[in-house]
């Protein structure tokens, strides 16, 4: 009977600790369910998070086309406007110098038409002193003329 009554405390006291290893274990069980289940939500938030990432690479590669297209554009714009300036600058200096070739020209013309009016100003001038000089001839002949009419009368 003592063998038996120590065999029923054994039995008791095993029988606790196995109550009481289950209870650790539910405890366990829990607490790796709760560790799964933030694992889980983890892996989740972390597939969530690449997919984010993933999106916000494309967005950023495509800023990045567009960036580079724009830059491109820009740059023939740039030398388009660089190239319409350029030649631009070759019709002005195109214009300016046929501008001055024409001033020049000009100028040959106004001195040519100087020369023949100065020219043609001495003529005037010659042929009206030699015009006056023939009257004044004229008018000593007829003023001779006269006093020898006066003379002979």
């Amino acid at each position: 009977q003592e063998e038996k009554k120590q065999l029923t405390l054994k039995v008791e006291e095993l029988e606790r600790k196995l109550e009481s290893t289950n209870a650790q274990n539910i405890e366990f069980l829990q607490v790796i369910a709760k560790r799964e289940e933030s694992i889980h939500q983890c892996q989740l938030r972390l597939e969530e998070k690449s997919r984010e990432c993933s999106s916000l690479a494309r967005q950023l590669e495509m800023a990045i086309e567009d960036a580079k297209r724009q830059v491109e554009q820009a740059r023939e714009r740039a030398v388009s406007r660089e190239r319409a300036a350029q030649s631009k600058v070759l019709d002005l200096e195109t214009q300016l110098s046929r501008n001055k070739s024409e001033l020049n020209q000009l100028h040959r013309s106004k001195e040519d038409a100087e020369r023949r009016y100065e020219s043609r100003l001495q003529d005037l001038r010659d042929r009206l002193e030699q015009s006056e000089s023939t009257n004044r001839s004229m008018q000593n002949y007829v003023q001779f003329l006269k006093s020898s009419y006066d003379n002979v009368f």
